[in-house]
């Protein structure tokens, strides 16, 4: 089995999003409200993004993976609003934020389900040495600019 370092890296990230938001839903359905899960699980969402719009779509969209990587970006527009919409509700109504934010995970596994098997493989094969390296730092390493907003959002 061929190494994948990318692709295991952005799904790890996926997990660790989807377990932040999960612990915020049953803080609510325990009836304590934690909002700091689910708040640093949108920050790493947020920064998730940004890596993808700016440093990890830009080279596979010139090697011509075009069609997939539009539909990613249109799609990245409709979680960040819904991120949006979780968080206007964490003060003033934690089940309904509970219930946005499980609304969300079903767009977030959509979401996955068509990013994992397409895009992250396709930059494991086509990414050179360098850029894959690179990539993997700022994984690691790299925070979401101030101001920054997704594409779809702009």
């Amino acid at each position: 089995m061929t190494a994948q370092p990318l692709t295991d890296a952005l799904e790890r990230e996926h997990h660790e999003i989807d377990e932040g938001i999960e612990a915020y839903i049953a803080s609510v359905t325990d009836g304590e409200p934690d909002q700091a899960s689910i708040l640093a699980a949108f920050d790493e969402l947020r920064r998730h993004i940004y890596l993808e719009e700016e440093h990890l779509f830009p080279p596979l969209r010139s090697g011509g993976l075009m069609a997939p990587l539009m539909v990613m970006v249109r799609e990245h527009g409709i979680i960040w609003q819904a991120m949006d919409q979780v968080a206007g509700l964490l003060d003033t109504d934690p089940q309904a934020a509970a219930t946005a934010a499980q609304d969300l995970l079903k767009i977030l596994a959509d979401h996955n389900m068509k990013e994992e098997p397409v895009v992250y493989p396709e930059a494991d094969r086509n990414l050179g040495a360098e850029d894959s390296a690179a990539l993997m730092d700022l994984i690691a390493t790299d925070h979401l600019p101030e101001g920054w907003v997704c594409q779809a959002v702009r």
